[in-house]
């Protein structure tokens, strides 16, 4: 406590002395502690002020303040209800209840105090910019954006506005102007890391990546111990076009280092019974519990799981759900939300379910809860699904995957040891509406389509090399690119100007996006997947729609996840080992029309008979491999 502080705390014990009664004196005892960050004193001499008189609503209002920064959110909860009931129109009273609401994820109550802050307080710009985060959490994007606007209309600088209107933006694929108000906000702002990472996150978006890399490392370096900004750094350099495995898993054994390693001192011993005979508790962890592309592997998998061998938990960090929400929910026996607990918290509410095998849906996406599995609060950890690459984390032990997609000899790129299923590693279930398998449309053209759905990330120099020679080889064909990231018009022209350099005109290009794709896919005689990173759920809703695609056998796991789909389908003739195969398969297709013809009309009955959409027998062949890891776990006890 400074000198200042210190005396007028002494003048004013003084005169409590004198006055014991004088409330006056107690809450501006409190003040000075809180200020201090005592918050244990700042209470009690609250409290004593609220029995000297207990209809002042700031004192009820500063007490709560103090008893969130005391983790008593419940009080807290009373002491802001109470501060309102004795005075209505106590508009910061209103903020604050709000911000208690939104970390409880209580969003209706939250938006319902924010929106009379604003009525009672005019000019409240932070309500108004708490109230976007609102809006925009329960997908009311445009809403969201109008707050962000007005709190920015009152004050031009306000940092945060400026950054929540750009993940507004980038959540509507406005790229361009979430860029513009991210570098608003380094303006006023120039040393806020998370901007940087958010800025270097919406770059990527454009396909920008050593830029985003840029933007990345230097986020790193004004805040070190970010592990949200260093999982961006990781999801980004999966995408790299230039770097090879080891550069990248170098960053992934920093990771561990910094947000791993540390942690191990914490562990604590398992008493989970060591028999691995019993029906098992397996826990999933995901923020992607609704309507996202993991759900046509994942779905399949919870629906076909057998309830005599596996009970099945679901640790759902999510604030909103929707219909696949309740599809999810029939599936498992528990549902836990985890929004607004923290990873020691959540940790030991696994200990404490028993959880034998815990499996991590996410890895560096956002949402993650890598800081809880740091904990290892299961016997056994897994990774798997939605990010496609090691976690990182030494505290996790397996990675399920299979001999396609991580090769014998990869073992040092991942962190956990690679548990390899008989090729696929996946299962598919399609989407509702997706129609049927159309004619080839060379017959019609006179001309080959190619085609991906791809993001911009993963698009690069060496793709736009590879692609540009396929078109020249194969005289008057076409390319389509669609994908989100190609709404903005200027995206369009970049990436038409890339193609340029290599003689391929715009005329031969359409580039845009369409939802749903499925009437873009019936234009497809061939697909392009895109390396190094290969593409994804839409690799198989390509193969789904009758139409073969090319892929190259590129790094461990995220490159070679179309060797997956493909040795699955029972097509491995469609994997090159090098650009110069790639060039010359697709070639070679694209000069047969009577083989793309055969190809398009039994592609899908192809796929249905194929393991890849075995849902039954893929159910039946992940808990045998949840029995041999906890097995494994067992024998290792005694």
């Amino acid at each position: 406590m400074q000198n200042k502080s210190a005396e007028a705390v002494s003048i004013l014990q003084n005169a409590l002395k004198i006055s014991p009664d004088d409330r006056e004196i107690s809450h501006n005892l409190g003040d000075i502690f809180h200020a201090d960050k005592q918050f244990i004193t700042a209470r009690d001499y609250y409290l004593l002020s609220l029995t000297q008189n207990p209809h002042i609503a700031e004192t009820h209002f500063a007490l709560a303040n103090t008893l969130i920064e005391l983790d008593d959110v419940e009080n807290a909860e009373k002491h802001y209800i109470t501060a309102l009931e004795l005075k209505h129109d106590f508009a910061e009273a209103r903020f604050n209840l709000g911000h208690l609401y939104q970390r409880q994820n209580r969003l209706t109550e939250s938006q319902h105090q924010y929106q009379k802050a604003i009525e009672f307080k005019a000019g409240f710009f932070k309500a108004y910019s708490n109230l976007g985060i609102i809006l925009q959490l329960q997908g009311n994007l445009k809403e969201a954006e109008s707050c962000y606007k007005n709190a920015l209309q009152i004050n031009p600088d306000f940092t945060d506005s400026h950054i929540n209107l750009g993940a507004c933006l980038k959540d509507q694929g406005r790229y361009r102007e979430a860029e513009k108000s991210y570098r608003a906000a380094l303006k006023t702002h120039p040393g806020y890391a998370l901007c940087h990472s958010n800025l270097g996150s919406v770059l990527k978006e454009q396909g920008k990546i050593d830029e985003a890399e840029e933007q990345l490392r230097y986020a790193l370096k004004l805040s070190p111990d970010s592990r949200e900004i260093h999982s961006n750094l990781l999801f980004l350099l999966n995408y790299h076009p230039d770097k090879n495995g080891e550069e990248i898993f170098t960053e992934y054994q920093r990771f561990n280092s910094r947000f791993g390693v540390p942690h191990h001192r914490e562990w604590q011993p398992h008493t989970n019974s060591p028999q691995y005979q019993r029906r098992l508790k397996i826990g999933y962890v995901s923020p992607q519990f609704k309507l996202h592309s993991i759900r046509h592997f994942f779905e399949p998998l919870l629906a076909h799981h057998d309830k005599n061998k596996v009970e099945i938990f679901a640790y759902a960090e999510m604030t909103n759900e929707d219909s696949v929400s309740e599809r999810y929910r029939s599936y498992v026996d528990h549902w836990i939300t985890t929004v607004g607990m923290s990873d020691a918290a959540l940790a030991s509410k696994i200990r404490k379910d028993k959880i034998d095998i815990l499996i991590d849906l996410a890895g560096h996406t956002a949402h993650n809860r890598l800081g809880m599995f740091a904990l290892k609060p299961a016997p056994v950890s897994m990774h798997w699904l939605d990010f496609g690459y090691t976690t990182g984390l030494s505290a996790i032990d397996y990675y399920l995957t299979d001999h396609a997609t991580a090769p014998e000899g990869s073992e040092k790129l991942f962190s956990e040891t690679p548990w390899r299923l008989k090729t696929p590693s996946i299962v598919y279930r399609p989407a509702e509406g997706m129609g049927d398998v159309s004619p080839l449309p060379a017959d019609q053209r006179g001309y080959i389509t190619f085609g991906m759905l791809t993001r911009a990330v993963r698009i690069n120099h060496r793709t736009i090399s590879v692609w540009s020679e396929i078109l020249k080889q194969v005289k008057g064909s076409r390319l389509v690119i669609d994908s989100n990231n190609f709404r903005d018009a200027t995206m369009h022209e970049e990436m038409a100007a890339m193609f340029l350099t290599h003689g391929i005109g715009p005329e031969r290009l359409q580039i845009g996006f369409h939802t749903p794709p499925w009437d873009i896919l019936r234009g497809f005689d061939i697909s392009l997947d895109c390396f190094p990173h290969n593409s994804g759920t839409t690799l198989l809703e390509i193969l789904y729609m009758g139409i073969p695609f090319i892929t190259l056998a590129d790094r461990p796991s995220v490159g070679r996840l179309g060797c997956s789909i493909l040795e699955g389908v029972g097509h491995p003739e469609w994997i090159a080992g090098t650009e110069e195969e790639y060039i010359e398969t697709a070639v070679t297709l694209a000069t047969d029309l009577d083989k793309l013809g055969r190809l398009r009309s039994g592609l899908r009955q192809e796929m249905e008979s194929s393991p890849l959409m075995d849902e039954p027998a893929y159910a039946e062949k992940v808990e045998k491999a949840y029995k041999k890891m906890f097995q494994k776990w067992c024998e290792e006890q005694q």
